[in-house]
C-alpha cells in the first residue's frame, strides 16, 4: 500500500526536474524495428498481460524510453540521480547497455486528467517505450477509480497508435481510504493491462511502501534508498519488454542491495 498518511496530493508544490536530453533540443532517435509477439507468462511476474510489443536493438539504434508520473517518478526531496529512471537507467547501462536513455517525466501533484497532452508533449522525442506510473493523486483525491481508467486507457491507446510499447505501473492506496474504494482503485491497473494487452508492474512501491525506513516521513514518498528498489523493479519488467539478454545480469546487484552511489552506501 502506499502509506497510511492521507494526504490531498503527492509532492505538490516541490519539483526537482530532470534535465531534457540537450538543453531543449530533441535530436532524433533512431528507431528499432519492432515485433509483435504473443507472450505468455505466469501471472505474478507479468500479472494481466495478453500481448506485449517488443523491441529488439536489431539495427543497433537507441531505444528511448519516458517514464511519465508524479512525485512518485519526478522524487520528491531527492537528487535527481536518486530518481528510479535514472537509477534505472544507470543499471542498465552497468548491465552492459549504456546506450538506452531513460527520461524522468515526471511532474509532482498530476493526475491522470493530463496523461494524455503530456503523452503528445513527449511525443515529440520520438520514444519507444512508455512507462506509465499515474493515479496516485487520483486515488488520494478520491477521484471516482472509473475516470481514472478513462484517462489512463486514453493514453495507452495513444501510445499503442504511435507504436510505443507500454509498461503500466500499478499502484494501491492507503486502507484508510475503505475497503471498497481500495479494492476498485487496484483493480484498474489490472483490468486496462488485460484490456489492452500492456505489461503490468502489479505494485510500483513493492517492497518499499509502509516500510519507515524506505519512506519519508510523509509515509508516502520513497528515500533514496527507497527508489534503489523502485528501480529495480521497474528493470524487472522493463527488460523483457526491451528484448535485452541478461548476460550481464549476474554481475548486477540484488535487488534492494547498497551500491556505490547510494546514500550511506559503505563502498568496495
Amino acid at each position: 500500500m502506499v502509506g497510511c498518511v492521507m494526504r490531498s496530493d503527492l509532492g505538490r508544490g516541490s519539483a526537482v526536474s530532470r534535465p531534457s536530453r540537450d538543453a531543449g533540443t530533441l535530436p532524433p532517435v533512431r528507431r528499432f524495428g519492432v515485433v509483435l509477439l504473443a507472450v505468455v507468462v505466469a501471472a505474478p511476474v507479468l500479472e494481466g498481460l495478453l500481448e506485449v510489443d517488443t523491441l529488439l536493438a536489431a539495427d543497433g539504434g537507441t531505444p528511448l524510453v519516458v517514464c511519465l508520473g508524479d512525485s512518485l517518478t519526478e522524487g520528491y526531496q531527492v537528487e535527481p540521480e536518486h530518481a528510479y529512471p535514472a537509477i534505472v537507467e544507470s543499471r542498465l547501462a552497468d548491465r552492459g547497455w549504456p546506450d538506452i536513455e531513460v527520461v524522468n517525466a515526471g511532474i509532482s501533484g498530476s493526475t491522470t486528467a493530463s496523461a494524455v497532452s503530456r503523452l503528445r508533449w513527449q511525443l515529440r522525442r520520438k520514444p519507444d517505450v512508455l512507462v506509465l506510473a499515474l493515479g496516485a493523486n487520483d486515488g488520494l483525491r478520491g477521484i471516482a477509480p472509473e475516470t481514472t481508467k478513462i484517462n489512463l486507457a486514453a493514453a495507452i491507446d495513444l501510445a499503442k497508435t504511435e507504436g510505443l510499447i507500454v509498461l503500466l505501473a500499478g499502484m494501491k492506496l492507503p486502507p484508510n481510504y475503505g475497503t471498497e474504494h481500495t479494492e476498485a482503485f487496484e483493480r484498474i491497473f489490472v483490468d486496462l493491462a488485460a484490456d489492452n494487452g500492456v505489461a503490468l508492474i502489479p505494485f510500483l512501491l513493492d517492497g518499499v511502501a509502509t516500510d519507515p525506513e524506505l519512506n519519508l516521513p510523509d509515509g508516502i514518498h520513497p528515500t533514496a534508498r527507497g527508489y534503489s528498489i523502485v528501480a529495480d523493479t521497474v528493470i524487472e519488467y522493463l527488460v523483457p519488454l526491451l528484448g535485452l539478454a541478461e548476460a550481464g545480469a549476474a554481475d548486477a546487484p540484488p535487488a534492494g542491495s547498497p551500491r556505490d552511489d547510494e546514500p550511506g552506501s559503505t563502498g568496495r
